[in-house]
């Protein structure tokens, strides 16, 4: 389908102020949505334009969805197989700069100009996410572009985030392309090889947006003792380990991720050094504090306390609770890493709790790194809510 045979979705008057500006996003109180705006099929490409009928580019469009259209292009474009592949391209370049191995996420949605997908990579094998009406609907045309421009081992479709019910999706989880007989797909970081099962995992497979803190935690390991709860598939208990950690300890509720990291450990002839045990988090916190357990590393990257804003209030002071829970084991001059991966909950806010938290754990410390998701992670100008990833590691006294 050429741009001059899409439907034409028209921006009310004077709402067209954000898109010009910059914005990716149309809100559907911004369209005027009449019969003709409302038989067009979730997910279709359309060309937007103002009141005036002036050209606003090609998004996609969902009628059913609050963000109605998500923009792909500021000019007269097809958004087809070729396009696609170029954006590709372009995300590759970015990451050829800032990576020198070929373990990352790809492409985060609107900050690398494709608007609902995340793909990350693992070597030859890729995870994809269509998290839109638009997304779903090009999934065809990335999967002939991702061939083109990778040719990829093997693609798996992680189409199971909550965010796909509001756009009127069902949750799919399938190998979409190639084969995976020869070998699941593997991640290295910090010299540790660990295999991923990306059908059954979580997610996507691994978090990537934390390798940047895990490499500053495996620097400040050596001849540490270490606690990692919420440890998933050990990423940062196993590069610890392997950085020269005296030992690590990883605490997760999912047993496929603990067998994960139990099978990583072996592969790595970490065994020795790497325990990994199913436990919830807060009781095993308990636990230890009443076992008098001290640590010279506490790693703390819990799951979304905050996953609507419902949750603002009793979310945000889980993270206090995490606090006073975690920094008592910290030994005086020992480290503890902090994550808040809701994009809901501010910075300010997400910092506040853990200050409350370590006070009321009766100890002081100080910020010696903070930070957020790394260069594979880019955040698009106009949005900067989705910059969601919040972590600090403070040295407690």
């Amino acid at each position: 389908m050429t741009f001059n045979t899409l439907p034409v979705l028209r921006v009310k008057a004077r709402e067209d102020r954000r898109v010009r500006g910059g914005h990716p996003w149309v809100y559907s109180n911004e369209i005027a949505l009449d019969a003709e705006a409302k038989a067009v099929a979730p997910g279709s490409l359309v060309r937007l334009v103002d009141a005036q009928g002036d050209s606003l580019g090609t998004a996609s469009f969902n009628a059913h969805s609050l963000i109605a259209a998500r923009l792909w292009s500021t000019t007269a474009t097809a958004v087809d197989a070729g396009f696609l592949a170029a954006r590709l391209r372009a995300a590759l370049a970015l990451r050829d700069r800032c990576f020198d191995r070929p373990y990352y996420r790809l492409v985060h949605a609107e900050a690398d100009g494709m608007p609902g997908f995340i793909i990350d990579r693992y070597g030859d094998v890729l995870c994809v996410q269509a998290n839109t009406a638009g997304a779903e609907h090009l999934l065809p045309q990335l999967l002939e572009s991702l061939d083109s421009v990778l040719k990829p081992r093997a693609v798996v479709l992680r189409n199971d985030t909550p965010v796909r019910a509001l756009e009127g999706l069902q949750p799919e989880i399938r190998l979409a392309a190639g084969s995976l007989d020869e070998g699941p797909a593997v991640v290295e970081e910090g010299g540790v090889r660990i295999a991923l099962d990306l059908l059954e995992g979580q997610k996507t497979g691994w978090y990537f947006d934390l390798a940047g803190a895990r490499a500053l935690i495996a620097g400040m390991a050596k001849g540490e003792d270490m606690l990692d709860v919420y440890c998933n598939s050990g990423g940062f208990a196993l590069t610890a380990a392997k950085a020269g950690a005296k030992s690590v300890r990883g605490i997760d509720r999912s047993e496929l991720a603990i067998g994960q990291a139990v099978q990583a450990a072996k592969d790595n002839a970490l065994s020795r050094i790497a325990k990994f045990e199913k436990a919830e988090a807060f009781p095993a916190l308990e636990q230890l504090q009443g076992e008098k357990a001290s640590f010279g590393i506490v790693v703390t990257d819990p799951p979304n306390f905050v996953k609507s804003r419902k949750d603002l209030g009793p979310g945000a002071k889980a993270y206090r609770k995490l606090a006073k829970l975690a920094v008592p084991l910290v030994r005086p001059g020992g480290l503890w890493f902090v994550a808040c991966c809701a994009h809901l909950l501010p910075g300010e806010a997400f910092a506040r709790e853990v200050a409350i938290g370590l006070s009321q754990a009766g100890r002081s410390g100080r910020i010696l790194y903070s930070g957020g998701a790394g260069p594979d992670h880019p955040v698009h100008p106009h949005l900067p809510e989705s910059a969601y990833l919040k972590w600090q590691i403070l040295q407690i006294d």
